[in-house]
C-alpha cells in the first residue's frame, strides 16, 4: 500500500503525463493563434501593450480550436499537482517540501487565471468581441490579480518553487545539474490571464518532460530513484 498522496502509481502517471499534458497545452495555445489570426491581424496584436487582445481575437475567429488549446492546458496544471508533490516527496527535505508548496501555490494560480479566460471568452460571445474587449482591457488588472491580489502572490510560488525543488533535487542526487536546470527552466514561463504562448514555452516544457518522465517510470515500475554519491551532469 502506498504510504502518501498521491501514492506510487498516481504519482508515477502524473511525472509522465503532467508536462507531456502541459507542452501539449502550451503547443496548441501557440498554434491556435498562427491559425486564428491573419498576417494583419497577427500584426495588431503584436501591436497592442497585452497579449489579451490577440488572444480574444483569436477566439472570436476559431473559437472551437481556442477553447481546445485552453482546456488542454488547464488539464496540465491539474495534473503537474500530484506530480510535483511526488517530486518533493522523492527528493525529500524541508527544501524540497517548501519548494513543492510553492509550485502547487502556483499552479492554483494558474486555474484562478484560466477561469478568467473563459468568463472572458464567454463575454465575447454574449456582448460581441468589440465591448467584451473594451471591458476586459478597462479592468483588466484588477482581473489578473484576483480578489486581494492572492492570485498573483500565489503565481509568484511558481519562480521560487521551481528554483528551491530543482536546487534540493540537485543537492539530493536525485537530479543532476542538467535535469535540474530544466526543472529551473520551465518553472519560468508566463503566468497571468489571457497571454499568447510561444516556440520556447514548448521547449523548455517539453525539457520538464524530459526530466520527470524517467522518475516517473521508475515510480511505475516499483523501481526506487536513482541516486549517486557523485555529482552527475544528467
Amino acid at each position: 500500500m502506498d504510504a502518501y498522496f498521491p501514492g506510487r502509481r498516481l504519482g508515477g502517471v502524473a511525472l509522465v503525463l503532467g508536462p507531456v499534458v502541459m507542452a501539449a497545452g502550451y503547443l496548441l495555445r501557440w498554434t491556435s493563434s498562427v491559425v486564428a489570426l491573419t498576417p494583419q491581424q497577427q500584426a495588431w496584436a503584436d501591436g497592442r501593450p497585452f497579449a489579451a487582445y490577440g488572444q480574444l481575437l483569436a477566439y472570436a475567429s476559431e473559437p472551437a480550436l481556442v477553447t481546445l488549446a485552453y482546456a488542454v492546458f488547464a488539464l496540465g496544471a491539474l495534473l503537474l499537482f500530484p506530480a510535483f508533490v511526488t517530486l518533493a516527496q522523492q527528493v525529500g527535505g524541508r527544501l524540497a517540501f517548501w519548494g513543492g508548496t510553492l509550485l502547487v501555490a502556483g499552479l492554483f494560480a494558474r486555474l484562478y487565471f484560466a477561469g478568467a479566460d473563459q468568463t472572458a471568452f464567454q463575454l465575447t460571445e454574449v456582448i460581441g468581441l468589440d465591448r467584451a474587449t473594451d471591458a476586459i482591457m478597462k479592468e483588466y488588472v484588477d482581473i489578473s490579480y484576483g480578489p486581494w491580489r492572492i492570485p498573483v502572490w500565489a503565481s509568484v510560488g511558481q519562480y521560487a518553487g521551481s528554483l528551491l525543488l530543482a536546487v534540493a533535487a540537485w543537492r539530493s542526487r536525485l537530479f543532476g545539474v542538467t535535469r535540474a536546470v530544466m526543472l529551473l527552466l520551465a518553472g519560468g514561463t508566463w503566468m497571468g490571464v489571457l497571454k499568447g504562448a510561444s516556440v520556447p514555452d514548448v521547449l523548455v516544457t517539453v525539457l520538464l518532460c524530459v526530466a520527470l518522465a524517467p522518475l516517473g517510470v521508475r515510480l511505475l515500475r516499483g523501481l526506487p530513484p536513482i541516486r549517486e554519491t557523485t555529482s552527475r551532469w544528467w
